[in-house]
C-alpha cells in the first residue's frame, strides 16, 4: 500500500496522466485569490525569504496539478494516516516506542505502582516502567533495593541486610570470617562507623519492629540508610587567616569553623557493588582523610579524597601542596593557640582538620603566604550563594553591556561605575572581595543593573559599609549568587544601617530590588565558632526604605528585612533569620532596644522559614511557611506592650495564611489548614537553627506529619518545601513494598 498520492498517480496508464495534464494546460485550476498571490510572489525581487519561497513553490505545484492528481493526493493522505495508525499499533507493544497514553496501560499490565517522581531519576514514567521490567529480573536482591533508594530519593543511599551483622553461632559450611562477635577496638574503623550504615560490628538480636524505627538487628530486617544532605563544591577560594596567628587559617570564607564533606564518587547508572563511605555525601572524618594521604599499602595508591577534582585540595602560593606534606590532625583550641600546629622542624607543610575546617601552616619564609583551597561543604538544597547551576535565574538581557571582574576591572565598584546606569557586572571567580567603603549603585531611568556571580562561582563580598542602591523611574537592581558579610574597617567607622540599603530620598525612584541565590549572613558576620555576631543583633540585612518599591527575594538566606510601609516584599523559597526566635525578622523600623516597631509593607511569603518576629501592614498571601518566633521577656515586661504578637498583621480583613505553622497568639488574616503553636500542638524539630551548620533550617523527619507533610502538596512547611522531601520518602516506601522479598521488613534511617 502506498502512502503517497504522487505514487498512486504514477501507477495510472499514461493516457489518463496525459489527459489530466492537458486539462491543466487548457484551463487554470487556481482560484482567483491564489492567482493574484502567485503573481505578486513572482513579481518580487529574488531571493525570497524562506517562508515566501515555500509558498511560491506550493502555488506553482498546485497550478501544475490536474484534477485527477489532486484527487489521488487526497486518497493518498488518508492511506498514509491508516498506514501510520497500523505502524503505531506495533510500536505501542513496546514501552520504548509506545505513545504517551499507552504508558499507564503497560504499567498496569506489569503491576507498576506510580510515584510522585520528585527525583530526576524517576521523573519520566516511560523510563520508570522500563526500569521496572529490568528490576524484576533482580527482584529481592539488596543491590536493587539500594539502587531504588538512590534513584527514587535522589540522595546518597545504602541498603543493609541486618542478619549479616548478628552475633550468632555461625554455620560451619558458611563461615563469615569478617563477622567477629567482639570488635577489635584497637583499630579506628569499628569505632568510627559504629551505629551508622557502614557499621560492621556484630550485634545482638533486636526484636522490636524496624518499620517504626524502633529496632534494627533481626533476621528479617533490611535497613535503608539515607544521606539527605548534599555536598556542595567551593573551588580555589582564598582561606582567610586567623587574626591572632600567622600560621592559622580556615576553609570558610567567613572565617568560621566549617565541617568538610566528601565529594561522593558515583556508582554509575546501575549499582553492581554496595555503597562505601566514599560513595555518599558525608562528613569528611580525620581518620579517613589521614589514611587516604598515608595509606598502609606499598606502593601507596593515589589519594581518593585529596587532590585536584577530589574532595579536598590545598594550594600554597598557587601550587598544589604535595599530599605527602599534609598532616591530618586535631586543630582544636582557642584562637591563635591551636593544638598540633606544625613547627619549623616539621616535615609537613600544612596540617588540616576536616572536622573543624581549619588549616595550620608550618612557618613560612614568605610573611604573607597565599593559601587557597578547593573543598566541599554540606547543605540541604540549592539555596543561598553557591556554585550550583543558577544561570536560568539571570535577569539581564543579552544586548546589555557586560563587564567582568576581575577581567575588565579589578574591583566591583569600578565595574559598576563603568556602566551608564544600565548593564551587567559579572564576577568570574570565587574570590573574597573587600569593599571597605561599600558599594554605591545608581540605576538609570527604565534601566536595569544586574550584579551577579558567574554560573559555577561563589564570591564573597566583605563590606565595610552598606550597598546603597538608588534609581530612576521604573529602574531595577538585581543581585545574584553572592555571599555578603560585614567586617568593620580599620578606621573603626560607625556600622552602617544595613548590608543593602535603598534610601528614602526624593530622587530615589527604584522600582524593584531583586535578590536571588544570595546569602546575606544572618547577624552580618560569624564569630570564629560559627555563631552570629551579637553586636549587630538589631541591624537589618536589607533596609528597603524607598516608598513604592518592591523587594523580590528568591532562594536566599537573609538576615532581618526592614521594608517601608509604602513598599512591598515578595519572598519565595528562602530563609529569613533574625538569629533568634525573639529577634525581629520583618518590620519597617524599630528602636535600638528592639521595641516600638513600625509595621513593614505588604508581605507575600511562599515556602519560607522565618526565625524571628514579623510585623506587617498586610500579609497578602502566606503559603507553606514556617514561623519560629516568640515574644522575649522584655516584650512581655513592656507596659503597655509594643509587641502584641510574634506574627502580627495590621489588616486582618485582607490577605490569607494557608498551610503554614504560626507562632502562639498570632494576629493574622483568615487561615486555612494552618498549625498554630500551643501547649498541645506539634512543633517543628530543627536539625540546626544556626547558619553555617550543615543541617541549618532542616526539619528532622520525625517532625509531626502536620508540619513535615503539612504543605498544600504534601511537602514540608518552610524554606525547603521546594525539595518535597516527604514525597521522596513516600516514593521510596512505595517502591520498597514492591521489591522487598516476602516476609522481610524494612526501615528508613537518615544519616544526615
Amino acid at each position: 500500500m502506498s502512502s503517497n498520492g504522487k505514487d498512486l498517480f504514477n501507477l495510472l496508464p499514461a493516457f489518463h496522466r496525459i489527459r489530466d495534464a492537458q486539462i491543466v494546460g487548457a484551463k487554470s485550476l487556481l482560484s482567483a485569490a491564489d492567482r493574484v498571490r502567485l503573481q505578486n510572489l513572482q513579481a518580487l525581487p529574488s531571493p525570497l525569504n524562506p517562508v515566501m519561497q515555500a509558498e511560491l513553490e506550493g502555488l506553482l505545484a498546485k497550478a501544475a496539478r490536474g484534477p485527477l492528481e489532486s484527487l489521488l493526493m487526497l486518497i493518498g493522505e488518508q492511506l498514509a494516516a491508516v498506514e501510520e495508525d497500523l505502524n503505531q499499533f506495533y510500536d505501542d507493544e513496546f514501552i520504548e516506542t509506545c505513545a504517551p497514553w499507552v504508558i499507564p496501560y503497560i504499567g498496569d499490565l506489569i503491576g507498576y505502582q506510580p510515584v510522585h517522581g520528585v527525583a530526576a531519576a524517576v521523573a519520566s514514567p516511560r523510563s520508570e516502567v522500563a526500569r521496572t521490567i529490568s528490576f524484576r529480573r533482580r527482584k529481592g536482591t539488596v543491590l536493587v533495593l539500594e539502587q531504588l533508594a538512590r534513584d527514587v530519593t535522589g540522595w546518597g543511599a545504602h541498603a543493609v541486610e541486618f542478619f549479616k551483622e548478628l552475633a550468632v553461632t555461625q554455620y560451619m559450611k558458611h563461615v563469615r570470617l569478617h563477622n567477629h562477635y567482639a570488635p577489635d577496638l584497637r583499630g579506628w574503623k569499628p569505632r568510627l562507623y559504629m551505629d551508622t550504615g557502614f557499621d560492621t560490628s556484630a550485634h545482638k538480636v533486636d526484636v522490636r519492629r524496624i518499620a517504626i524505627q524502633r529496632g534494627r538487628y533481626n533476621i528479617q530486617n533490611i535497613g535503608i540508610f539515607l544521606w539527605s544532605l548534599n555536598a556542595y563544591s567551593i573551588t580555589m577560594s582564598p582561606a582567610p587567616a586567623v587574626a591572632a596567628s600567622t600560621q592559622c587559617f580556615r576553609f570558610s570564607s567567613l572565617g568560621a569553623d566549617l565541617p568538610l564533606f566528601n565529594n561522593p564518587v558515583s556508582q554509575g547508572p546501575d549499582i553492581t557493588a554496595p555503597a562505601k563511605p566514599l560513595n555518599v555525601p558525608d562528613r569528611l572524618r580525620r581518620h579517613v582523610l589521614c589514611r587516604d594521604l598515608w595509606p598502609d599499602q606499598t606502593p601507596p595508591p593515589p589519594p581518593v579524597y585529596y587532590g585536584v577534582g577530589n574532595s579536598l585540595a590545598l594550594y600554597l602560593n598557587g601550587a598544589l601542596v604535595d599530599p605527602r606534606k599534609v598532616m591530618v590532625c586535631d586543630l582544636s583550641g582557642p584562637e591563635g593557640a591551636w593544638a598540633n600546629i606544625p613547627t619549623a622542624a616539621s616535615n609537613f607543610t600544612a596540617a588540616i582538620d576536616p572536622q573543624l575546617g581549619r588549616i595550620a601552616l608550618s612557618p613560612q619564609s614568605s610573611p604573607a603566604p597565599q593559601l587557597q583551597a578547593s573543598y566541599f561543604y554540606g547543605f540541604n538544597a540549592d539555596l543561598g550563594g553557591g556554585e550550583y547551576p543558577r544561570e536560568a535565574t539571570f535577569t539581564a538581557a543579552a544586548e546589555q553591556t557586560l563587564v567582568r571582574v576581575p577581567g575588565d576591572y579589578p574591583t566591583i565598584q569600578q565595574a559598576i561605575n563603568a556602566l551608564p546606569g544600565d548593564g551587567v557586572v559579572e564576577v568570574t571567580d570565587g574570590n573574597i572581595y573587600q569593599e571597605p567603603s561599600g558599594l554605591q549603585i545608581t540605576v538609570g531611568a527604565e534601566g536595569q543593573i544586574e550584579l551577579r556571580a558567574q554560573d559555577g562561582c561563589r564570591p564573597t563580598l566583605v563590606l565595610g559599609s552598606e550597598v546603597s542602591v538608588s534609581g530612576g523611574t521604573n529602574s531595577q537592581f538585581n543581585l545574584n549568587g553572592f555571599i555578603l558579610t560585614y567586617a568593620p574597617p580599620a578606621s573603626g567607622a560607625t556600622p552602617p544601617t544595613a548590608l543593602i540599603h535603598a534610601p528614602n530620598v526624593a530622587s530615589n525612584l527604584l522600582h524593584i530590588l531583586g535578590l536571588a541565590h544570595c546569602t546575606l549572613v544572618p547577624g552580618w558576620a560569624l564569630n570564629p565558632q560559627g555563631g552570629p555576631q551579637t553586636a549587630y543583633a538589631f541591624k537589618p540585612a536589607v533596609l528597603a526604605d524607598c516608598p513604592g518599591m518592591e523587594l523580590q527575594v528568591q532562594k536566599c538566606i537573609l538576615g532581618a528585612l526592614w521594608v517601608n510601609a509604602q513598599a512591598t516584599a515578595n519572598v519565595a523559597d528562602s530563609i529569613v533569620d533574625a538569629t533568634d526566635p525573639t529577634g525581629v525578622a520583618y518590620v519597617a523600623s524599630i528602636d535600638a532596644t528592639g521595641q516600638n516597631p513600625v509595621a513593614g509593607g505588604a508581605l507575600t511569603l511562599s515556602g519560607v522559614t522565618v526565625f524571628g518576629k514579623v510585623y506587617a501592614t498586610l500579609l497578602d498571601l502566606v503559603t507553606n511557611c514556617l514561623f519560629w518566633a516568640s515574644l522575649s521577656p522584655a516584650d512581655l515586661a513592656m507596659t503597655p506592650p509594643t509587641w502584641h504578637a510574634p506574627l502580627w498583621s495590621d489588616r486582618k480583613q485582607a490577605g490569607c495564611v494557608r498551610f503554614s505553622y504560626l507562632p502562639r497568639n498570632a494576629i493574622a488574616p483568615r487561615q486555612f489548614e494552618c498549625v498554630e503553636e500551643s501547649d498541645t500542638s506539634p512543633q517543628p524539630v530543627f536539625v540546626s537553627q544556626r547558619y553555617g551548620e550543615p543541617g541549618y533550617g532542616k526539619l528532622f523527619p520525625v517532625t509531626d506529619p502536620l508540619i513535615w507533610r503539612g504543605a498544600d502538596d504534601g511537602g514540608e512547611m518552610g524554606g525547603f518545601h521546594f525539595l518535597l522531601a516527604p514525597l521522596r520518602e513516600t516514593d521510596l516506601r512505595v517502591r520498597m513494598q514492591e521489591y522487598l522479598p516476602v516476609g522481610l521488613e524494612f526501615g528508613i534511617f537518615y544519616e544526615t
